[in-house]
């Protein structure tokens, strides 16, 4: 993921939007390292902090769209 889908680099953080930006990136790792069972509560630290559903959906789609390495690309429908 680029930086710039996070957060342009024109925008001002406070303390509230470094927070929330760390939140989706500790996300992005986790999903990136394949560390599924940690997600759901770093998506909970994310929401208590103020993210938006759609950002985290952002982050994981943009997972799932990526060739990440050991990700193994299957079709979503089955006969």
């Amino acid at each position: 993921m680029e930086n710039n889908t996070l957060l342009s680099n024109e925008q001002a953080l406070g303390s509230d939007q470094i927070l929330k930006v760390t939140a989706l990136l500790y996300l992005k790792e986790a999903l990136i390292k394949q560390e599924y069972e940690s997600c759901r509560e770093l998506i909970d630290t994310a929401k208590n902090l103020g993210v938006d559903q759609g950002d985290i959906s952002a982050v994981i789609a943009e997972y799932l769209n990526a060739d990440n390495p050991g990700r193994q690309k299957t079709s979503r429908l089955r006969s």
